[in-house]
Protein backbone atom coordinates (compact mmCIF):
# COMPACT_ATOMS: atom_id res chain seq x y z
CA UNK A 1 0.00 0.00 0.00
CA UNK A 2 1.39 3.61 -0.79
CA UNK A 3 1.17 6.34 1.96
CA UNK A 4 -2.03 7.92 0.97
CA UNK A 5 -3.63 5.16 1.63
CA UNK A 6 -1.65 4.45 5.17
CA UNK A 7 -2.72 7.98 5.98
CA UNK A 8 -6.21 7.38 4.94
CA UNK A 9 -6.51 4.07 7.24
CA UNK A 10 -4.81 6.11 9.99
CA UNK A 11 -7.36 9.06 9.80
CA UNK A 12 -10.12 7.51 9.46
CA UNK A 13 -9.20 4.42 12.27
CA UNK A 14 -8.68 7.32 14.72
CA UNK A 15 -12.06 8.95 13.77
CA UNK A 16 -13.84 5.54 14.31
CA UNK A 17 -12.07 5.56 17.58
CA UNK A 18 -13.12 9.10 18.61
CA UNK A 19 -16.79 8.49 17.59
CA UNK A 20 -16.50 5.21 19.19
CA UNK A 21 -15.21 7.29 22.59
CA UNK A 22 -18.03 9.25 22.60
CA UNK A 23 -20.55 6.61 21.68
CA UNK A 24 -19.17 4.43 25.07
CA UNK A 25 -19.36 7.44 27.11
CA UNK A 26 -22.39 6.43 28.80
CA UNK A 27 -21.76 2.66 29.61
CA UNK A 28 -18.96 4.04 31.47
CA UNK A 29 -20.58 6.79 33.68
CA UNK A 30 -23.86 4.19 33.76
CA UNK A 31 -22.94 4.01 37.81
CA UNK A 32 -22.62 7.89 38.15
CA UNK A 33 -25.56 8.86 35.92
CA UNK A 34 -28.02 5.93 37.46
CA UNK A 35 -27.30 8.04 40.85
CA UNK A 36 -27.98 11.43 39.66
CA UNK A 37 -30.73 10.77 37.51
CA UNK A 38 -32.61 7.52 38.99
CA UNK A 39 -32.14 5.55 36.16
CA UNK A 40 -32.92 1.63 36.46
CA UNK A 41 -30.95 -0.79 34.16
CA UNK A 42 -33.69 -1.38 31.62
CA UNK A 43 -33.77 2.60 30.99
CA UNK A 44 -29.92 2.52 30.30
CA UNK A 45 -30.81 -0.28 28.54
CA UNK A 46 -33.49 1.46 26.45
CA UNK A 47 -31.25 4.71 26.17
CA UNK A 48 -29.06 1.71 24.19
CA UNK A 49 -31.43 0.40 22.34
CA UNK A 50 -32.62 4.26 20.92
CA UNK A 51 -29.43 5.14 20.07
CA UNK A 52 -28.95 1.74 17.97
CA UNK A 53 -32.65 2.15 16.62
CA UNK A 54 -31.50 5.82 15.51
CA UNK A 55 -28.17 4.17 14.09
CA UNK A 56 -29.42 1.09 11.99
CA UNK A 57 -32.13 4.30 10.80
CA UNK A 58 -30.10 6.80 9.64
CA UNK A 59 -26.87 3.85 8.48
CA UNK A 60 -30.05 2.02 6.13
CA UNK A 61 -31.16 5.04 4.32
CA UNK A 62 -27.42 7.25 4.33
CA UNK A 63 -26.22 4.32 2.67
CA UNK A 64 -28.26 4.47 -0.62
CA UNK A 65 -28.36 8.40 -0.50
CA UNK A 66 -24.55 8.03 -0.53
CA UNK A 67 -24.13 5.57 -3.47
CA UNK A 68 -26.25 7.91 -5.69
CA UNK A 69 -25.30 11.25 -5.30
CA UNK A 70 -21.36 10.92 -3.99
CA UNK A 71 -20.05 13.31 -1.35
CA UNK A 72 -18.71 11.00 0.93
CA UNK A 73 -16.03 12.73 2.45
CA UNK A 74 -18.52 15.72 2.97
CA UNK A 75 -21.21 13.50 4.28
CA UNK A 76 -18.10 11.72 6.66
CA UNK A 77 -17.56 15.14 7.74
CA UNK A 78 -20.35 16.47 8.90
CA UNK A 79 -21.90 13.53 10.29
CA UNK A 80 -18.66 13.49 12.92
CA UNK A 81 -19.85 16.91 13.51
CA UNK A 82 -23.12 16.58 14.79
CA UNK A 83 -21.87 13.41 16.65
CA UNK A 84 -19.85 15.63 18.28
CA UNK A 85 -22.28 17.82 19.04
CA UNK A 86 -24.32 15.21 20.58
CA UNK A 87 -21.97 14.07 22.88
CA UNK A 88 -22.52 17.93 24.49
CA UNK A 89 -25.96 17.96 24.84
CA UNK A 90 -25.85 14.39 26.51
CA UNK A 91 -23.97 16.20 29.30
CA UNK A 92 -26.79 18.95 29.66
CA UNK A 93 -29.36 16.26 30.04
CA UNK A 94 -31.59 16.24 33.36
CA UNK A 95 -33.62 13.50 33.25
CA UNK A 96 -34.21 10.54 30.94
CA UNK A 97 -36.07 11.80 28.69
CA UNK A 98 -33.77 14.32 27.57
CA UNK A 99 -30.83 12.01 27.61
CA UNK A 100 -32.63 9.92 25.45
CA UNK A 101 -33.47 12.14 22.89
CA UNK A 102 -29.21 13.55 22.39
CA UNK A 103 -28.81 9.44 21.77
CA UNK A 104 -30.82 9.44 19.15
CA UNK A 105 -29.38 12.78 18.01
CA UNK A 106 -25.96 10.96 18.31
CA UNK A 107 -27.33 7.70 16.71
CA UNK A 108 -28.72 9.13 13.40
CA UNK A 109 -25.12 11.32 13.04
CA UNK A 110 -23.14 8.03 13.17
CA UNK A 111 -25.33 6.04 10.93
CA UNK A 112 -23.53 6.49 8.23
CA UNK A 113 -20.04 6.83 9.52
CA UNK A 114 -18.83 3.36 9.35
CA UNK A 115 -20.58 2.82 5.64
CA UNK A 116 -19.27 5.69 4.36
CA UNK A 117 -15.87 4.96 6.09
CA UNK A 118 -15.19 1.36 4.79
CA UNK A 119 -16.54 2.84 1.33
CA UNK A 120 -13.52 5.00 1.39
CA UNK A 121 -11.20 2.48 2.35
CA UNK A 122 -12.78 -0.44 -0.18
CA UNK A 123 -12.30 2.38 -3.42
CA UNK A 124 -8.61 3.00 -2.17
CA UNK A 125 -6.94 0.14 -1.16
CA UNK A 126 -6.06 -3.48 -3.24
CA UNK A 127 -8.69 -5.76 -3.02
CA UNK A 128 -6.05 -8.64 -1.55
CA UNK A 129 -5.11 -6.09 1.51
CA UNK A 130 -8.52 -5.36 1.87
CA UNK A 131 -8.92 -7.66 5.10
CA UNK A 132 -6.32 -6.08 7.02
CA UNK A 133 -6.81 -2.28 5.92
CA UNK A 134 -10.61 -2.51 6.77
CA UNK A 135 -9.99 -4.54 9.96
CA UNK A 136 -7.28 -1.76 11.17
CA UNK A 137 -10.06 0.69 10.10
CA UNK A 138 -12.71 -0.10 12.10
CA UNK A 139 -11.00 -1.98 15.12
CA UNK A 140 -7.44 -0.08 15.43
CA UNK A 141 -8.36 3.25 16.47
CA UNK A 142 -11.65 2.35 18.34
CA UNK A 143 -9.80 -0.06 20.56
CA UNK A 144 -7.09 2.45 21.21
CA UNK A 145 -8.83 5.66 21.65
CA UNK A 146 -12.38 3.84 23.14
CA UNK A 147 -12.08 0.47 24.64
CA UNK A 148 -8.26 0.55 26.25
CA UNK A 149 -8.13 4.31 27.29
CA UNK A 150 -11.71 4.74 27.11
CA UNK A 151 -12.57 3.52 30.29
CA UNK A 152 -9.49 4.55 32.10
CA UNK A 153 -9.91 8.81 30.47
CA UNK A 154 -13.64 8.49 31.18
CA UNK A 155 -13.67 7.02 34.84
CA UNK A 156 -11.07 9.30 35.64
CA UNK A 157 -12.82 12.47 34.67
CA UNK A 158 -16.58 11.18 36.01
CA UNK A 159 -14.74 10.78 39.76
CA UNK A 160 -12.85 14.01 39.12
CA UNK A 161 -15.18 16.34 37.24
CA UNK A 162 -18.91 14.45 37.06
CA UNK A 163 -20.03 13.08 34.52
CA UNK A 164 -21.44 15.93 32.52
CA UNK A 165 -17.89 17.45 31.92
CA UNK A 166 -16.81 13.99 30.79
CA UNK A 167 -19.58 14.34 28.05
CA UNK A 168 -18.09 17.99 27.00
CA UNK A 169 -14.72 16.65 26.95
CA UNK A 170 -15.23 13.73 24.93
CA UNK A 171 -16.75 16.18 21.86
CA UNK A 172 -13.73 17.92 21.65
CA UNK A 173 -11.47 15.31 20.03
CA UNK A 174 -14.21 14.66 16.93
CA UNK A 175 -14.14 18.47 15.98
CA UNK A 176 -10.48 18.00 15.56
CA UNK A 177 -10.84 14.45 13.63
CA UNK A 178 -13.34 16.46 11.21
CA UNK A 179 -11.12 19.35 10.04
CA UNK A 180 -8.30 16.50 9.41
CA UNK A 181 -10.45 14.45 7.21
CA UNK A 182 -11.57 17.79 5.52
CA UNK A 183 -7.99 18.58 4.77
CA UNK A 184 -6.37 15.48 4.09
CA UNK A 185 -8.59 12.99 2.34
CA UNK A 186 -9.73 12.77 -0.73
CA UNK A 187 -13.12 11.92 -2.20
CA UNK A 188 -12.59 8.08 -3.71
CA UNK A 189 -12.02 7.57 -7.65
CA UNK A 190 -15.85 5.69 -7.42
CA UNK A 191 -17.20 9.50 -7.51
CA UNK A 192 -16.32 9.37 -11.49
CA UNK A 193 -19.18 6.58 -11.70
CA UNK A 194 -21.76 7.01 -9.41
CA UNK A 195 -24.22 4.24 -8.70
CA UNK A 196 -27.31 4.87 -10.57
CA UNK A 197 -30.63 3.74 -9.04
CA UNK A 198 -31.40 0.26 -9.79
CA UNK A 199 -34.73 -1.41 -8.72
CA UNK A 200 -34.15 -4.07 -6.51
CA UNK A 201 -31.06 -4.21 -5.80
CA UNK A 202 -31.30 -4.73 -2.37
CA UNK A 203 -33.25 -7.65 -2.61
CA UNK A 204 -31.03 -8.94 -4.78
CA UNK A 205 -28.16 -8.43 -2.15
CA UNK A 206 -30.52 -10.16 0.43
CA UNK A 207 -30.93 -13.21 -1.97
CA UNK A 208 -27.54 -14.21 -1.51
CA UNK A 209 -26.58 -16.66 1.14
CA UNK A 210 -23.03 -14.61 2.53
CA UNK A 211 -25.20 -11.06 2.69
CA UNK A 212 -27.87 -13.13 5.14
CA UNK A 213 -25.23 -14.87 6.78
CA UNK A 214 -23.22 -11.42 7.39
CA UNK A 215 -26.10 -9.61 8.78
CA UNK A 216 -27.28 -12.29 11.08
CA UNK A 217 -23.38 -12.51 12.10
CA UNK A 218 -23.06 -8.66 12.53
CA UNK A 219 -26.18 -8.96 14.74
CA UNK A 220 -25.35 -11.31 17.12
CA UNK A 221 -22.15 -9.31 17.18
CA UNK A 222 -23.52 -6.09 17.94
CA UNK A 223 -25.43 -7.56 20.31
CA UNK A 224 -22.77 -9.10 22.37
CA UNK A 225 -20.59 -6.08 22.10
CA UNK A 226 -23.66 -3.50 23.52
CA UNK A 227 -24.47 -5.83 26.21
CA UNK A 228 -20.95 -6.48 27.31
CA UNK A 229 -19.81 -2.53 27.47
CA UNK A 230 -23.23 -1.68 29.01
CA UNK A 231 -23.92 -4.40 32.10
CA UNK A 232 -19.98 -6.12 32.22
CA UNK A 233 -18.87 -2.82 34.64
CA UNK A 234 -22.33 -2.46 36.45
CA UNK A 235 -21.58 -6.86 37.15
CA UNK A 236 -17.63 -5.82 38.17
CA UNK A 237 -19.20 -3.04 40.15
CA UNK A 238 -22.33 -4.55 41.98
CA UNK A 239 -21.79 -8.10 41.68
CA UNK A 240 -17.95 -8.76 42.07
CA UNK A 241 -17.20 -5.60 43.98
CA UNK A 242 -14.80 -4.13 42.23
CA UNK A 243 -13.33 -0.49 42.46
CA UNK A 244 -14.39 2.15 39.53
CA UNK A 245 -10.83 2.39 39.10
CA UNK A 246 -10.12 -1.23 38.93
CA UNK A 247 -13.56 -1.66 36.99
CA UNK A 248 -11.70 0.77 34.59
CA UNK A 249 -8.35 -1.08 34.39
CA UNK A 250 -10.49 -4.41 33.56
CA UNK A 251 -12.64 -3.36 30.82
CA UNK A 252 -9.34 -1.69 29.49
CA UNK A 253 -8.22 -4.72 28.65
CA UNK A 254 -10.69 -5.37 26.00
CA UNK A 255 -9.23 -2.91 24.32
CA UNK A 256 -5.59 -3.38 24.50
CA UNK A 257 -6.38 -7.21 23.10
CA UNK A 258 -8.62 -5.96 20.19
CA UNK A 259 -5.91 -3.82 19.02
CA UNK A 260 -3.37 -6.77 18.66
CA UNK A 261 -6.93 -8.89 16.96
CA UNK A 262 -7.47 -5.85 14.55
CA UNK A 263 -3.84 -7.12 12.80
CA UNK A 264 -4.27 -10.64 13.79
CA UNK A 265 -7.82 -12.11 12.79
CA UNK A 266 -8.89 -9.65 9.84
CA UNK A 267 -5.41 -10.41 8.24
CA UNK A 268 -5.06 -13.74 9.26
CA UNK A 269 -8.35 -13.96 7.08
CA UNK A 270 -6.49 -12.66 4.22
CA UNK A 271 -4.26 -16.06 4.07
CA UNK A 272 -6.19 -18.34 5.35
CA UNK A 273 -9.84 -17.34 4.62
CA UNK A 274 -13.05 -15.43 6.31
CA UNK A 275 -14.84 -18.74 7.22
CA UNK A 276 -12.43 -20.57 9.58
CA UNK A 277 -11.21 -17.28 11.14
CA UNK A 278 -14.30 -16.17 12.10
CA UNK A 279 -15.28 -19.63 13.55
CA UNK A 280 -11.85 -20.27 15.46
CA UNK A 281 -12.00 -16.43 16.57
CA UNK A 282 -15.78 -17.31 18.16
CA UNK A 283 -14.12 -20.10 19.87
CA UNK A 284 -11.71 -18.54 21.78
CA UNK A 285 -14.05 -15.14 22.37
CA UNK A 286 -16.38 -17.98 24.38
CA UNK A 287 -13.58 -17.76 27.20
CA UNK A 288 -14.91 -14.04 28.10
CA UNK A 289 -18.57 -15.24 29.44
CA UNK A 290 -17.89 -18.81 30.29
CA UNK A 291 -14.37 -17.66 31.98
CA UNK A 292 -16.26 -14.54 34.26
CA UNK A 293 -18.91 -17.25 35.21
CA UNK A 294 -17.12 -20.47 36.64
CA UNK A 295 -13.48 -19.33 36.60
CA UNK A 296 -12.33 -15.73 37.36
CA UNK A 297 -14.17 -15.28 40.57
CA UNK A 298 -12.91 -11.97 42.07
CA UNK A 299 -9.36 -12.19 40.63
CA UNK A 300 -8.26 -9.49 38.87
CA UNK A 301 -5.61 -10.85 36.50
CA UNK A 302 -8.26 -14.00 36.37
CA UNK A 303 -11.08 -11.47 34.87
CA UNK A 304 -8.57 -9.40 32.71
CA UNK A 305 -7.34 -12.93 31.14
CA UNK A 306 -11.46 -13.94 30.23
CA UNK A 307 -11.77 -10.44 28.71
CA UNK A 308 -8.84 -10.82 26.58
CA UNK A 309 -10.32 -14.16 25.12
CA UNK A 310 -13.16 -12.00 24.64
CA UNK A 311 -11.14 -9.84 22.20
CA UNK A 312 -10.77 -11.97 19.50
CA UNK A 313 -14.50 -11.23 18.47
CA UNK A 314 -13.70 -7.65 18.03
CA UNK A 315 -11.71 -9.08 15.12
CA UNK A 316 -14.83 -10.49 13.24
CA UNK A 317 -16.31 -7.21 13.02
CA UNK A 318 -14.77 -6.03 9.70
CA UNK A 319 -15.04 -9.28 8.18
CA UNK A 320 -18.78 -9.76 8.65
CA UNK A 321 -19.87 -6.00 8.21
CA UNK A 322 -17.30 -4.88 5.70
CA UNK A 323 -15.10 -7.45 3.98
CA UNK A 324 -17.37 -10.21 2.78
CA UNK A 325 -19.86 -7.75 1.83
CA UNK A 326 -17.91 -5.83 -0.22
CA UNK A 327 -16.18 -8.83 -2.17
CA UNK A 328 -20.07 -10.11 -2.65
CA UNK A 329 -21.20 -6.74 -4.66
CA UNK A 330 -19.62 -4.32 -7.10
CA UNK A 331 -17.56 -1.14 -5.94
CA UNK A 332 -20.58 1.31 -6.65
CA UNK A 333 -23.19 -0.68 -4.11
CA UNK A 334 -20.23 -1.07 -1.86
CA UNK A 335 -21.90 1.50 0.94
CA UNK A 336 -25.31 -0.07 0.28
CA UNK A 337 -23.93 -2.94 0.96
CA UNK A 338 -22.34 -1.93 4.27
CA UNK A 339 -25.24 0.06 5.36
CA UNK A 340 -27.93 -3.18 4.86
CA UNK A 341 -25.29 -5.01 6.95
CA UNK A 342 -24.64 -2.65 9.71
CA UNK A 343 -28.19 -0.89 9.59
CA UNK A 344 -30.07 -4.22 10.05
CA UNK A 345 -27.41 -5.51 12.60
CA UNK A 346 -28.19 -2.08 14.66
CA UNK A 347 -31.90 -2.44 14.36
CA UNK A 348 -32.15 -5.75 15.60
CA UNK A 349 -28.98 -6.70 17.54
CA UNK A 350 -28.51 -3.20 19.14
CA UNK A 351 -32.17 -2.16 19.40
CA UNK A 352 -33.00 -5.20 21.33
CA UNK A 353 -30.39 -7.11 23.20
CA UNK A 354 -29.63 -4.41 25.52
CA UNK A 355 -33.24 -3.90 26.35
CA UNK A 356 -33.67 -7.51 26.83
CA UNK A 357 -30.52 -7.33 29.07
CA UNK A 358 -31.44 -4.52 31.19
CA UNK A 359 -35.04 -6.31 31.90
CA UNK A 360 -33.06 -9.28 32.61
CA UNK A 361 -30.40 -8.18 34.65
CA UNK A 362 -33.54 -6.34 36.99
CA UNK A 363 -35.49 -10.06 36.91
CA UNK A 364 -32.48 -12.16 37.36
CA UNK A 365 -29.35 -10.52 38.32
CA UNK A 366 -26.43 -9.08 36.37
CA UNK A 367 -24.74 -12.53 36.05
CA UNK A 368 -27.73 -13.33 33.59
CA UNK A 369 -26.31 -10.95 30.85
CA UNK A 370 -23.15 -13.58 31.13
CA UNK A 371 -25.03 -16.12 29.96
CA UNK A 372 -26.72 -14.11 27.27
CA UNK A 373 -23.26 -13.33 25.88
CA UNK A 374 -22.04 -17.08 26.25
CA UNK A 375 -25.45 -18.04 24.09
CA UNK A 376 -25.04 -14.88 21.49
CA UNK A 377 -21.24 -16.29 20.70
CA UNK A 378 -22.77 -19.77 20.30
CA UNK A 379 -24.96 -18.70 17.46
CA UNK A 380 -22.45 -16.83 15.58
CA UNK A 381 -20.26 -20.37 15.19
CA UNK A 382 -22.68 -22.10 13.84
CA UNK A 383 -24.35 -19.68 11.24
CA UNK A 384 -20.20 -19.50 10.30
CA UNK A 385 -20.61 -23.03 9.08
CA UNK A 386 -22.51 -21.70 6.50
CA UNK A 387 -20.38 -19.14 5.02
CA UNK A 388 -19.10 -19.27 1.24
CA UNK A 389 -15.13 -18.39 1.21
CA UNK A 390 -14.55 -15.01 -0.39
CA UNK A 391 -11.14 -13.97 0.47
CA UNK A 392 -9.14 -13.59 -2.93
CA UNK A 393 -5.79 -15.59 -1.86
CA UNK A 394 -7.64 -18.14 -0.81
CA UNK A 395 -9.90 -18.70 -3.96
CA UNK A 396 -6.89 -18.27 -6.01
CA UNK A 397 -5.39 -21.15 -4.55
CA UNK A 398 -8.60 -23.35 -5.18
CA UNK A 399 -8.25 -22.40 -8.97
Amino acid sequence: MNRYQWTLIALLSANFGVVFFDRNTISYLGSFIQEDLGLSNAQLGYIASAFSFAWALAGLFMGALVDRIGRRKTMLVITTLVFSLASVLSGFAAGFVALLGARLLMGVAEGGIMPITQTLIASDVPHERRGLAQGLTQNFGANLLANWLGPIIIVWMGVNYGWRNAFFLSAIPGVIMALLIFWFVREPKIEAARAKPEPGAVMRMLGDRNIVLCILISTLLVAFLLVFVTFTPLYLLNVRGFSQQQMSVIMSSFGIASMAVAFLVPGSSDRFGRKPVIILASLVGMGLPLGMLFVAGNSMTATIACIVFGATLSGIFPMAMATIPSEVVGPARTTTALSLTMGISEIVGGVFAPSIAGIVADARGLAATLWMLAGITAAIIVLALFLRETAPRVLSRRV
